[in-house]
């Protein structure tokens, strides 16, 4: 395949239900043609807290089926349901609003429980398959088109080369569960982030932020910080999973899986429909099937939070001549922990990537 510039699109999507998979590679080739045949890669970014990608890895264990994908993300619908009792959506709660912002902020603490939940990314990198779709994943549209439109980003290009990296220690409570903003201004991340950026000259990129190897309970997200979903209803579901569930159906204890002991506490609820769907989405066989169950009811928090990386866009704007991290009004990389960190810290490595 011959070298080339990468390649830059800008959609915009209009979801007509609240949970819906577009395939944004069919969108491309319709509006544009056949470009990502002309790249061996492609990096998908959504500018959005409730919508967004899942890896190329899942997708492909998925077999890239709609069918599997919709019960996939309905698993985690199931547990947290549209409607139930989040702090994030008492509005009366919320004193960062206005009244009048109130009556029209969206009720959605189920949908980004459910991004987070079901790993979904703000960017993912895929090996370009022209004829594979590539789902944009909405978990909080609206009939009503005129009123919500999503966007995302596609930069395909050939090659990536890390040309600088940092590490740093980023200051964490003595509590056991808790939530940094590492878009917080008085941290400084995100500003050493484009510092690093700007000596590098790049005119756009992509930046990993990544927990150190080393580092134990603990997990990345990119979302809304808003205090009442990342410090009430996060906290909630990282002390059990199934806090939110309106589960009906047999009693875990009438299963006849051997369940360990300490997990008997979630009986009420009946997990094991949430996870047979789970184990039939992913093609899991049945003795993979109970090591899922036995270690999504050992550990709620680590299956919760799997996700130890995560990316951005790098990109110019019109006021800056050298990339600068891009994200939504209301992305922020959240650093999540679920027990206690030695000396209250934790390690991040940084990378720019460099994509030609």
């Amino acid at each position: 395949m011959l070298a080339t510039r990468p390649t830059e699109l800008h959609l915009t999507l209009a979801p007509q239900r609240r949970f819906e998979a577009i395939d944004v590679n069919t969108r491309i080739a319709r509006e544009v043609g056949d470009v990502l045949r002309r790249h061996c890669r492609a990096l998908y970014c959504s500018m959005h807290t409730t919508a967004g990608y899942i890896e190329q890895s899942l997708s492909t264990r998925l077999r890239d089926n709609h069918d599997r994908l919709s019960q996939f993300v309905g698993s985690f619908l199931e547990l947290f349901p549209e409607g139930a009792e989040y702090r994030h959506d008492r509005m009366e709660l919320r004193s960062e609003l206005t009244a009048a912002q109130r009556k029209v902020e969206p009720r959605n603490a189920d949908s980004h429980l459910t991004y987070i939940g079901a790993g979904l990314r703000n960017c993912v990198t895929y090996q370009t398959r022209p004829d594979a779709p590539v789902y944009f994943i909405d978990l909080d549209g609206t009939p009503d088109a005129t009123s919500r439109r999503r966007t995302t980003t596609i930069l395909a290009y050939d090659h990536e080369r890390v040309v600088a990296s940092t590490s740093v220690r980023v200051p964490v409570s003595k509590h056991p569960i808790d939530s940094v903003n590492l878009a917080d201004p008085r941290l400084g991340l995100l500003e050493q982030v484009n510092q690093l950026l700007a000596r590098t000259g790049l005119e756009r990129g992509r930046v990993d932020l990544v927990i150190e190897p080393g580092e134990r309970n603990v997990g990345l997200t990119v979302n809304e910080y808003e205090t009442l979903l990342m410090q009430n209803d996060l906290v909630d579901v990282l002390r059990n999973p199934l806090h939110f569930a309106r589960l009906k159906g047999r009693n875990l204890l009438d299963d006849p899986l051997a369940i360990p002991g300490k997990t008997l506490s979630y009986a009420k609820y009946d997990v094991v429909r949430v996870l047979n769907s789970l184990m039939e989405a992913l093609r899991l066989d049945q003795s993979s099937f109970e090591r899922l169950v036995a270690k999504v009811m050992a550990v709620p928090a680590r299956r919760f939070m799997r996700s130890r990386r995560v990316s951005f866009l790098a990109a110019q704007d019109g006021a800056h001549p050298v990339a600068r991290i891009v994200r939504g009004t209301y992305q922020s990389p959240i650093l999540v922990q679920w027990q206690p960190a030695v000396e209250q810290q934790r390690q991040l490595d940084i990378a720019i990537v460099q994509l030609s």
